[in-house]
């Protein structure tokens, strides 16, 4: 039998979330255009990155003390540090882009990894009141939100992927659709494409909104950990396009992914 909603742990890393998205609404919120910085691998970073990371990485040490947490920002300044079986997986902002050009498709996300494999999530859109939480055994659920209050995290909606037999919905990256990406799912039967930023790409397959989201473009363990942990916990799946298993804790590739598809099945 399945549990009415998300562990107490995995709420408490929802509202941890939560709170990191009023950070970065704090700096999306006001007017002019948002200050950018560009890292060593030309990706751009801006303060409300730096806090909401700051933040996250605060609550986490208190409540997975001990715990390796690798953060995007963190790594992108030089830090490293040796992981075990179980490590956490920090974005604080995914979907930078999205936050710049003010189009609300960036999320927060958090991922605990256990042996290789991502076995709870959380991707938080704060600015279209969005929050997703998965986790193994237990579930994949949606909880409503709205900025500056704190959401009910007692009452979630459970989210299931679907099993289309009509034809697919596909979803694409809107800042890095590719030529690569339309050939691949020419092998598939799409009957409408969507296009998302950042890992809400993955919930919208988790919800069963969408369907297939290919991806061969580069992406690093914290932009696809939370996300995966979502799907899968909603019945879908992630693997490279190979079939071959999708793992975390890649530190001689330094964290970087091969290409993958997530779908709404196994």
């Amino acid at each position: 039998m399945q549990s009415p909603g998300p562990s107490l742990f995995a709420r408490e890393l929802a509202e941890i979330a939560w709170h990191a998205g009023e950070i970065i609404l704090s700096h999306y919120e006001r007017q002019g255009a948002i200050e950018t910085r560009h890292k060593d691998d030309a990706s751009p970073v801006t303060a409300a990155d730096e806090e909401a990371e700051e933040f996250i990485l605060a609550r986490l040490c208190h409540l997975a003390a001990g715990c390796a947490v690798i953060a995007e920002e963190d790594v992108a300044a030089g830090h490293r540090q040796a992981i075990g079986d179980r490590f956490f997986l920090v974005d604080p902002l995914d979907g930078t882009k999205e936050f710049i050009n003010r189009n609300g498709e960036f999320t927060v996300n958090i991922a605990e990894i256990v042996k290789k494999k991502p076995v709870r999530g959380v991707v938080y859109a704060p600015a279209i009141g969005r929050l997703f939480v998965g986790e193994i055994p237990g579930g994949a659920f949606e909880i409503k939100t709205q900025p500056h209050v704190l959401p009910d995290f007692d009452n979630p909606r459970r989210i299931i992927a679907r099993l289309p037999d009509d034809g697919l919905v596909a979803v694409a990256s809107r800042s890095h659709r590719d030529e690569k990406t339309e050939e691949y799912l020419a092998n598939f039967p799409v009957k409408e494409f969507v296009s998302a930023g950042s890992s809400l790409k993955f919930c919208l397959v988790a919800a069963g909104e969408a369907d297939i989201y290919p991806r061969h473009g580069r992406t690093m363990e914290w932009d696809t950990g939370a996300g995966h942990a979502v799907l899968s916990a909603a019945g879908g799946s992630v693997k490279q396009l190979n079939g071959k298993p999708f793992v975390y804790g890649k530190t001689e590739e330094s964290y970087a992914n091969p290409f993958f598809v997530a779908r709404g099945c196994t």
